[in-house]
């Protein structure tokens, strides 16, 4: 299931939600960053990081493995 995370340049929480990405093993996902996107930047600015998925899902920071494990399983 391809993922988007959309984030921020130097952006410690994002840097952290790569980092919980990696120890789920969630698999590949396309980093989106929103900095210079004025849509993005209304939708997403308060929120970042947030994880996408191609159905339109969204999984708000704060994440941690078991909740970004469930969300991905359909269950969180």
């Amino acid at each position: 299931m391809p993922l988007i995370l959309y984030q921020r340049d130097d952006c410690h929480l994002c840097d952290a939600a790569v980092a919980v990405l990696a120890q789920a093993r969630a698999g590949d996902f396309a980093s989106v960053f929103i900095d210079d996107d004025e849509a993005l930047e209304a939708r997403y600015g308060t929120r970042v990081p947030v994880l996408a998925d191609v159905n339109g899902r969204e999984l708000d920071w704060p994440f941690d493995a078991a909740r970004l494990r469930g969300w991905l399983d359909g269950s969180g």
